[in-house]
């Protein structure tokens, strides 16, 4: 899903029109984006926590000549799903149970009975 059709999902369930949707998105991700990069983390319960995470300077090595490089520290912003979200995920990709059999034998196609009979038939001796 893209932010139109995030936009169009969110004014179709609340009934207000796409610009007032947009506008409230994008204040919305102004709002956090501005919060995480002064530092601060937001938490919306249930669906997750935006924040800012420190990585330290270390070593690394180029992978194409194998020459040893230094990696510059940096401040990354981080997304960390919250239980209600990480459940309604697992919950959606659960394989689904599969029928009960009704004791019938299943028919054969017409490709797997030939198949099948040519494996079981004797080979002709010459």
């Amino acid at each position: 899903m893209n932010k139109a059709e995030l936009i169009n999902s969110i004014s179709e369930k609340t009934g207000h029109t796409q610009l007032d949707t947009l506008k409230t998105l994008d204040a919305l991700l102004e709002t956090i984006e501005a919060t995480v990069a002064g530092g601060d983390k937001v938490q919306l319960v249930g669906f997750g926590i935006f924040e800012p995470q420190h990585r330290a300077a270390r070593a690394g090595r180029n992978p194409q000549t194998g020459e040893p490089i230094e990696i510059a520290e940096a401040t990354l912003p981080k997304f960390t799903p919250g239980k209600l979200f990480k459940d309604k995920v697992v919950e959606a990709h659960k394989p689904k149970p599969k029928p009960a059999s009704t004791g019938k034998a299943k028919a054969k196609t017409k490709t797997e009975a030939t198949t099948t009979d040519k494996a079981k038939a004797k080979p002709k001796k010459v």
